[in-house]
């Protein structure tokens, strides 16, 4: 805790209305108020009645500050994350939260706040903090990798034309990374997210302006991830920007306060209880990931065939306004009765990957679950959708930390066979081995207690210093 005789600081946190942000943040958020100083956590009235419980010893340090999301066009009502709308919908709530700009002002004119952690969505938040003499850092949910392949501000905000001005160019790496590398976007990932690297997208400003324009107007940038697991990547990302770039740590996840008492993870708890250990497939792909439908289906088909048993979390819709349910194949229910279980709801994706019986993790490689799956030791076979996933699943195909299910290079389009043949390498095979003994050895990397410690205890340090500036 903060001794008596040194400065509470006081920390406003503004992240993007998606899950895969907020939560994130929340556990950074803990981790700040653990060490004895105040966070004023702000997002919608909404997100924030669904956000985990802290426990009782951090509830008085963790203000949760409730913004109302404006109205605007083309926004269902009550839809305040990505996760309660279409992805071709997710730009009008960028708009939305655009609007926020100014109640999130008053808010911060009496705030007293020493900093502002804002995240890349809300790109005006740094100017705001500036008139009021508030300290700004960016933080990034988003991997150093991921980072150093978008590349500088310059590049980012448009400055600099001279790179990227055709999708193709993203699938290559970039020359402002000096090593060899393979992380880039594969073609069909890097054209399901094409609209928002345009300023014509239905928010108005590109995704890349957001990131650069938060990268170029903050004192400092802090990332989720340590320089132990990617030292190359946080020494170019100081280059390109020109100002400090610090690690927060892997910030696993804790389990929510009260999600043994779950009827959902009753039941599941019961099936996993009478399966066999380490030979359960867990598939889920985030609050965000939608496959489409003949994505699912050979899924399901690839499922059926691996003869593994298996435990889906399908999302059918993005929320209650996505017109597209998705639909298992006829008969697959019936056929796969008791070996394995579709669960369209929420569940405890934390609790079911501590379980024994899992034995690998169908993922879309979305960060969280990465580090989830790793404090687990749960080998991973990799199945990216949107947004940072395919620079995510490089990463962990280097590493030999995860297996990606062969795809079509330029659609994307996969078939049930490699599904099943990529579940049986990862999960049985001899020839998958090195991946489930690689997660083993990493487990250390990303969930050891005291180096997570020294990441805050330098954050913190980092901040009290700046404030004296």
């Amino acid at each position: 805790m903060a001794n008596d005789k040194e400065k509470v600081l006081h920390i406003v946190m503004l992240p993007w209305l998606a899950f895969g942000h907020m939560i994130p943040n929340l556990e950074l958020a803990k981790l700040i108020a653990g060490k004895g100083h105040r966070v004023s956590f702000v997002s919608t009235p909404r997100n924030i009645e669904r956000l985990p419980k802290v426990s009782q010893n951090l509830a008085t340090l963790i203000d949760f500050v409730k913004l109302p999301l404006p109205k605007v066009p083309n926004l269902p009502e009550n839809a305040e994350a990505t996760t309660d709308v279409p992805y071709d919908v997710v730009q009008y709530l960028k708009k939305a939260y655009d609007t926020l700009e100014e109640p999130f002002t008053h808010f911060l004119e009496s705030s007293k706040a020493d900093w502002l952690f804002y995240d890349f969505s809300p790109f005006w938040a740094a100017s705001v903090a500036s008139k009021l003499g508030i300290r700004k850092a960016f933080y990034s949910i988003c991997t150093p990798p991921f980072l150093g392949f978008l590349g500088p501000p310059s590049v980012l905000m448009g400055h600099d034309s001279s790179y990227r001005q055709k999708p193709e160019d993203y699938i290559v790496a970039p020359p402002w990374v000096p090593f060899p590398t393979t992380v880039a976007f594969r073609y069909y990932e890097i054209m399901r997210i094409v609209d928002s690297l345009s300023s014509q997208n239905n928010s108005g400003v590109a995704d890349t302006y957001r990131f650069g324009a938060s990268i170029q107007n903050c004192d400092i940038v802090f990332i989720r991830g340590c320089t132990e697991f990617e030292s190359e990547w946080f020494h170019l990302l100081e280059s390109i920007y020109q100002k400090p770039v610090l690690p927060v740590g892997q910030l696993p996840s804790t389990a929510p306060v009260g999600s043994e008492d779950n009827d959902t993870w009753r039941w599941m708890k019961g099936w996993l209880d009478k399966q066999a250990r380490g030979s359960v497939v867990y598939v889920a792909f985030g609050s965000e990931a939608k496959p489409t439908q003949d994505e699912v289906t050979e899924i399901a088909l690839g499922l059926e065939k691996s003869k593994l048993p298996f435990l889906w979390l399908l999302r059918v819709q993005r929320g209650p306004y996505d017109p597209d349910v998705l639909r298992l194949p006829e008969g697959f229910e019936e056929r796969i009765k008791g070996r394995g279980v579709v669960c369209s709801s929420w569940a405890p994706q934390l609790k079911i990957l501590e379980h024994v019986a899992v034995g690998g993790f169908l993922t879309h490689s979305g960060w969280t679950s990465v580090v989830e799956a790793v404090q687990n030791e749960k080998p991973l076979v990799l199945l990216t959708f949107l947004a940072d996933q395919g620079i995510n699943a490089r990463v962990l195909e280097e590493k030999k930390m995860g297996y990606s299910v062969p795809r079509d290079e330029r659609d994307g389009s996969f078939s049930s066979d490699s599904v099943a043949d990529s579940l049986k390498l990862v999960v049985v095979e001899e020839e998958g081995k090195i991946y489930r003994e690689r997660i083993k050895e990493m487990k250390d990397l990303f969930v050891n207690g005291e180096r997570q410690d020294r990441y805050i205890d330098n954050l913190i340090h980092n901040l009290k210093s700046l404030s004296k500036c």
